[in-house]
């Protein structure tokens, strides 16, 4: 009977933990693709690959309750080409009211479609700064998920940002594009000091706030982050926010943790917050110390359904767990190490959900990370095509960039799968590695950068694996033909066929389980590399079931593993058809039945048989799954779950 209540509850709970990652990939993904539904035009600017930025000062001006911003942004740049002028990207909509140099003289500019041209008065050649101010102000183009949006809270006002991936220059000048990170950030907020109820107005950005001056009826506000960071995760928010301030240490860090939360919200989702030193436990443990230690981390809660990883404080519509250690994983993979383009984004997205698996693995255990990973692999093989990696086309497709199936959920299995080629130890250092190399670390990686540093680490080539898993498309179905010719060993014949043309086969590690009569089990894998493959597996059983991948360790649909008699005996029952509609029958049936019981998923018996039976009648069942429960004589019980058409 324990057997079976540990099944029955699997089964309830593999069906609740689906609802829950699938409403999770929703809100993850929400944000980040409706965010930039209005700046798909965007194509990187060639024109903004001569220089490097060193320092930005964004000097702002703006009040939650207006959709406006006013300000002044600084930025010190050093030239890589002999140039005389210098492009930034900015909206067209935004209005530019000068530009100066550092002593104060007027440089003539023109502001064209999305590109702001100012002529320096000056030459500058490769390895020489200048420094320019831009006085600019509009409404920046919002399209209710945008980059730039003002809205209320509970009647109370706030603006808010999210940028990725194209968003930046719809509200200040920037350099947009993902071949340069701005090296020191200084953002200046003025916003009128309280609201229209008497509440203090609070603004949030990245780094560290370093003092909050008031003037007349409003304050000014000064955070600086020292790491570098690209345009699109600088960030800023100001709404009436409650503060929750903490301290994280571990390890011999000590940081600050600081959320900002709206008041109505704060009893609410004060208990969700707890998990965050948790899971900055288990990141620090497995990838190296916080990005960021010498600022913060930290959450602000904002009014669209997904999150969004700003560096040092990840901007939250919602406070589930598995959101919480999705945007935080990406303070590593994403914000520490940037994809280096967008065709290359599941080095982002794929490696943050697969982090808040871990999270799944470590926090609940295995066999809550097996439902984790099976929803993974059927949200995957839902549809037989698509790549990790994209095409030049797809980076204009909004929806593709942020595609939970793809960049998300493809991404993170496929680093599953190399953690499961690689062992835990190459894998995690290798990772490590990956993040800590001093050509990637705080700035851009490419899909290859992945594969040659897991290379070194391991010893292995991957050139196979990234081929078929990343830059093509598709998925295996595996078909075991299983007898056991003696009673210490079985043999498999092993094929395959694959969903997409692109792959003409999938070299892969697969997962194997044989389960005996006794409940014996033996988990093995084997190398597939050829159809036909036939491997000689030990066992000291005999054996009555075989199970291709049963842990969903690799992407994979219908596999099939069929077990002939042979010397050892066959499985104790089959049961037909399964999903039913009428009547199921049992056939092969090894010793004789002494009763059948079926339970619905809340532990009730609906059918009830006692005897040796060869059929049971189900129509009576409403449609749903079931768990079906054969007691034989002499005490052995198996069962199986059942689907009722």
């Amino acid at each position: 009977m324990k057997y079976f209540y540990f099944l029955l509850l699997c089964l309830i709970s593999q069906v609740g933990f689906a609802q829950q990652w699938k409403a999770d990939d929703l809100a993850i993904c929400k944000a980040e693709r409706l965010s930039a539904e209005k700046t798909m035009q965007f194509v990187p600017n060639s024109n903004t690959g001569n220089y490097d930025v060193n320092t930005q000062s964004l000097d702002l001006t703006l009040d939650p309750s207006v959709a406006y911003i006013e300000g002044v942004v600084t930025t010190t740049f050093t030239a890589t080409q002999n140039l005389t002028s210098i492009v930034f990207d900015l909206a067209a909509n935004m209005q530019v009211n000068g530009v100066t140099n550092d002593n104060n003289q007027t440089l003539s500019h023109t502001h064209s479609g999305d590109e702001l041209i100012i002529n320096l008065n000056a030459s500058l050649t490769p390895g020489q700064s200048f420094t320019v101010h831009v006085d600019y102000e509009g409404n920046p183009i919002s399209s209710g998920f945008g980059s730039f949006e003002q809205t209320t809270h509970n009647g109370r006002a706030i603006i808010s940002t999210l940028s990725e991936p194209y968003g930046a220059k719809a509200w200040w000048p920037c350099k947009q594009d993902l071949n340069d990170k701005i090296e020191e950030l200084d953002i200046y907020l003025s916003v009128p000091e309280y609201n229209n109820f008497n509440e203090e107005n609070i603004a949030v950005a990245n780094g560290l706030q370093l003092s909050s001056n008031s003037i007349g009826n409003s304050k000014r506000v000064h955070f600086k982050h020292n790491y570098p960071i690209p345009a699109y995760l600088v960030a800023i928010a100001v709404t009436n926010y409650e503060v929750i301030n903490n301290n994280y240490s571990y390890n011999g860090m000590n940081f600050p943790l600081v959320d900002y939360i709206y008041p109505e919200d704060v009893s609410s989702v004060s208990g969700s917050l707890q998990v965050t030193a948790p899971i900055l436990d288990l990141y620090n443990d497995l990838f190296g110390n916080y990005p960021y230690e010498d600022e913060k981390y930290g959450h602000a809660q904002f009014t669209w359904g997904g999150g969004m990883e700003h560096s040092t404080v990840s901007f939250m519509g919602s406070f589930n767990r598995g959101l919480i250690a999705h945007e935080m994983g990406h303070q590593w993979f994403g914000n520490k190490v940037t994809c280096g383009s967008w065709r290359d984004v599941w080095l982002n997205e794929g490696f943050a959900t697969y982090l808040s698996g871990l999270v799944v693995e470590d926090f609940d255990g295995a066999t809550d990370f097996n439902y984790w990973k099976e929803y993974k692999v059927a949200q995957i093989t839902s549809e037989p095509d698509g790549a990790v990696y994209m095409s030049a086309t797809d980076t204009l497709n909004i929806n593709r960039i942020f595609s939970s199936r793809l960049s998300y959920g493809k991404g993170a299995m496929v680093l599953h799968m190399l953690r499961k080629k690689l062992g835990d130890t190459d894998f995690y250092q290798g990772l490590q590695n990956y993040l800590d190399d001093p050509n990637l670390t705080y700035g851009y990686a490419y899909t290859n950068d992945l594969k040659d540093i897991l290379e070194q680490q391991s010893g292995l080539s991957l050139t196979e694996f990234f081929e078929d898993w990343i830059y093509n498309e598709g998925y295996p179905s595996f078909t075991a033909n299983v007898v056991q010719p003696t009673a210490n060993s079985v043999t498999l014949t092993l094929s395959q066929t694959q969903s997409h043309p692109s792959v003409d086969f999938f070299e892969t590690l697969l997962p194997v389980r044989l389960t005996g009569a006794n409940g014996e089990v033996v988990d093995t894998s084997v190398e597939h590399t050829s159809n036909n493959q036939q491997f000689t597996i030990p066992v000291s059983f005999t054996v009555v079931e075989v199970e291709l991948n049963p842990e969903y360790d690799v992407i994979a649909k219908d596999n099939l593993a069929t077990l002939s008699a042979s010397n050892a005996t066959a499985e104790l029952f089959t049961v037909y058809p399964n999903p039913a509609d009428q009547n199921i029958y049992f056939s092969k049936v090894q010793k004789p039945i002494q009763s059948i019981v079926i339970y619905d998923l809340n532990g009730r018996k609906v059918i009830t048989e006692e005897g040796n039976l060869a059929e049971v009648n189900v129509s009576r069942l409403s449609p749903g799954v079931y768990v079906l429960k054969v007691d034989f004589e002499g005490g052995t019980s198996l069962t199986k779950k059942l689907i009722k058409e």
